[in-house]
């Protein structure tokens, strides 16, 4: 797997993000599935792709309406396995949806990004408490080798952790703040903002724009990103879904 040829089919690479993200700067993170006959050697021709199972539960397909692109993730999740996936309006025959939700993704039009000299660079040995307030204020899904992804930062109080942000996905040109909580005994103090634009300052410093997802119904955390300096750029769908087997394709390259 040295080498993947793979198929541009976005108009914009943040309609396709993990996707963007898995054959682009997080490529060293991406699992794909098996090598199709007639394949050169050393080569993948890849329409599916995933994120290590401890590192983001996020799979990725280069093609909603590629037959080609769902037989990929079959052959890479197995028969029964499950994958979420965004930006799928809804799987062919052969799976069934287990969870679906709505979105929004915002990009930055006018943040102030800044560094924060109390943020501190969270790594592998804070995991355990990472995964604790994580677990306290549920911002989305977290897992022990997510840190790997970006960069996070943290604010502690008396010695303890209280508020984190962070990196998550990387399309070219881009990378997703994330994880983005603090601890119930002490919001309201500006925390979070401080973090997003830390969190930004770096990505900006690299010559990258940042953006986010957040729920659709989650008013609150949309509001205080428009209050940052996000715009709305689309309405997204994630789904979890499950390979029931039920239907082949046939392979080409």
């Amino acid at each position: 797997m040295s080498v993947a040829s793979l198929e541009a089919t976005s108009s914009h690479v943040l309609d396709n993000p993990a996707w963007a993200a898995l054959t682009g700067p997080h490529a060293h993170f991406a699992e794909f599935p098996h090598a199709r006959p007639g394949a050169s050697r050393g080569t993948l021709i890849a329409r599916a792709a995933r994120y290590p199972a401890d590192v983001a539960p996020f799979h990725a397909i280069s093609d909603e309406d590629d037959p080609r692109a769902w037989a990929d993730l079959a052959a890479l999740v197995g028969p029964g396995g499950s994958a979420a996936v965004s930006g799928v309006a809804g799987p062919p025959p052969g799976w069934e949806v287990l969870q679906a939700g709505q979105g929004v993704q915002l990009v930055d039009t006018g943040l102030l990004a800044e560094p924060d000299p109390e943020a501190v660079r969270l790594g592998p040995a804070d995991v355990p408490e990472i995964l604790d307030l994580i677990a306290r204020t549920r911002p989305g899904p977290y897992l022990p080798r997510t840190v790997e992804l970006g960069t996070y930062l943290g604010l502690r109080h008396r010695g303890r952790l209280i508020a984190m942000a962070g990196e998550r996905l990387h399309p070219p040109g881009w990378t997703e703040i994330s994880a983005v909580c603090t601890d119930s005994d002490h919001r309201g103090r500006g925390l979070a903002t401080r973090l997003v634009r830390a969190v930004a300052a770096g990505i900006k410093e690299r010559g990258e724009q940042p953006f986010l997802h957040a729920a659709a119904d989650n008013t609150d955390a949309i509001r205080l990103y428009e209050s940052l300096g996000f715009a709305l750029r689309c309405r997204t769908a994630f789904a979890l879904v499950r390979n029931t087997g039920a239907a082949a394709v046939e392979e080409t390259a």
